[in-house]
């Protein structure tokens, strides 16, 4: 059975798992124009997104299915993450998704780097996923930059094209790594600081990223 999901904090940013009156920050995320042109999917029905988030605290944390949080930077929320079994390969994928306000400033890597040291530490995972759309030129530079492998392309019924790449966990400790030391208590993104994937309801097969 998949444990509680556990508070985490690296340098800048506190995971923290969603509460009930996070609902309106979690919708407003998921509703935002620009955050869905970069996940590559249509923007979703306001109910429709306040069903999703009301099934994360009735069904998702209550039956341990996969872990998910609200990212928060001085108190202020600024955006969702992940990480999830996938169905596209045998393993589990990071997603994250941060508010266009809080682009570029390397949080999305930040985040990144937070969840691959979580899934390395407590899930024992030794590597993970990630989809970035092909146009997401900032999210498919910090691939590169965290060592990303490509591994294919998935196309879409629409003919929009994203890439699933491969992060290995094996070096978790880099010097230089602001988010180096992430506390548990208990698709990518960063440069241009745009969304990489879509945190669920998305295609199948995307994930989200934010710098």
């Amino acid at each position: 059975m998949t444990p509680p999901t556990p508070p985490l904090r690296t340098a800048r940013l506190e995971f923290t798992p969603y509460r009930p009156e996070d609902e309106d920050h979690f919708v407003g995320l998921l509703r935002d124009e620009e955050v869905c042109r970069w996940m590559g999917q249509d923007r979703v029905p306001e109910a429709d997104i306040r069903t999703l988030f009301r099934a994360i605290l009735t069904d998702v944390y209550p039956q341990r299915i996969f872990d998910v949080w609200g990212l928060w930077h001085e108190g202020a929320y600024i955006g969702h993450a992940e990480v999830k079994k996938t169905g596209n390969v045998d393993g589990h994928e990071l997603i994250t998704a941060l508010a266009p306000a809080y682009w570029g400033r390397g949080l999305g890597l930040e985040a990144i780097r937070g969840l691959m040291r979580y899934a390395a530490e407590t899930l024992g995972l030794k590597e993970v996923y990630g989809m970035v759309g092909a146009g997401n030129a900032a999210s498919l530079a910090l691939c590169r930059r965290l060592g990303a492998q490509h591994v294919r392309d998935v196309v879409g019924d629409d003919g929009t094209v994203t890439k699933m790449v491969l992060l290995s966990l094996a070096d978790m400790s880099r010097p230089d790594d602001p988010a180096g030391d992430v506390e548990a208590r208990g698709d990518l993104g960063d440069p241009g600081d745009k969304p990489s994937g879509a945190a669920e309801p998305r295609r199948e097969g995307q994930v989200t990223a934010d710098g």
